[in-house]
């Protein structure tokens, strides 16, 4: 029998959004509320299928299974660890990453904008044949970006060795080893000098007085892969300069900066910014041609 008063998933979710709700959790890596964070939490726990909640609500659960959602539960609540780190495991798009404290959880708006092809920008999807990914992390973009674009390789670049050991993971979880090179770089410094058709990044970019204010459970994240410095375009400012000689004539650079539009306009509206419209709006992502970097 029981001890506990939890006997079903429905008793534990009542539960778990009461938990959240009382902790004042953030909600910023794939949920957007409580009841959602608490769905997903308790159904990957009790591995059950993510889509279907409803059938389970009531099902009677085995002792030891209410004490591991019970666990997670309370390092949600009380580490404040993102669900993310919990269950290993991240979604962009319809994509599955295997995500740990080594890496940021994933959360790009430039994934929205990859099953479009970068279109109109490029007019070819199969005539790309070199990407280049800077910042890459647990290589989530990198992998997305060789599934678009079925001819190209893709160079994916990281100043973290632990990021790319996680990248490497992902790489080899979707068979796209020798499509997807993970490189050790400060940005383009160990690069292969080549020419790519498409250069993508979404690089550290947090101000240093927002870095100031973050949410805790953005703390348990490695801070190297936030921090930007004052204006949050210390990176992206070596990112914009070194892309003229690596992009082929027609490349396209494309940089994701998220709250910092008006300290990216202030560095390079000089450029003419093409600001790319995602689920954010038309202020995150900028892109450039090679043309206007020259």
């Amino acid at each position: 029998m029981n001890p506990t008063p939890f006997q079903t998933p429905r008793d534990l979710l009542r539960y778990a959004v009461s938990r959240f709700n009382a902790a004042k959790l953030f909600f910023g890596h794939g949920s957007a509320e409580a009841f959602d964070e608490a769905v997903y939490l308790i159904l990957h726990t009790l591995k059950l299928p993510l889509d279907r909640l409803d059938p389970f609500l009531d099902a009677r659960l085995l002792p030891d299974e209410v004490t591991q959602v019970l666990v997670v539960i309370e390092r949600r609540a009380v580490d404040r660890v993102p669900a993310a780190y919990i269950t290993n495991e991240a979604w962009l798009g319809t994509y599955p990453f295997y995500v740990d404290e080594r890496v940021l959880v994933p959360r790009s708006f430039i994934a929205e904008l990859i099953p479009e092809f970068f279109s109109p920008w490029v007019e070819d999807p199969d005539a790309v044949q070199n990407v280049l990914e800077l910042c890459t992390g647990s290589g989530c973009l990198a992998i997305m970006l060789a599934d678009a674009f079925g001819n190209s390789v893709v160079d994916a670049v990281d100043i973290s060795t632990d990021a790319l050991a996680v990248a490497q993971m992902n790489i080899r979880k979707y068979e796209l080893d020798g499509r997807v090179n993970p490189i050790a770089s400060d940005l383009y410094q160990n690069v292969p000098f080549k020419k790519y058709d498409v250069i993508v990044s979404n690089p550290p970019y947090v101000n240093s007085a927002s870095m100031g204010k973050l949410p805790p459970e953005y703390l348990v994240e490695p801070q190297i892969a936030l921090a930007g410095g004052e204006d949050g375009m210390d990176l992206v400012r070596l990112i914009v300069a070194g892309a003229a000689e690596r992009l082929t004539p027609d490349g396209i650079l494309i940089v994701e900066i998220g709250n910092e539009y008006d300290y990216a306009e202030a560095a390079f509206g000089h450029l003419g910014l093409t600001w790319l419209t995602t689920s954010s709006g038309d202020n995150a992502v900028f892109l450039l041609r090679a043309d206007q970097l020259q």
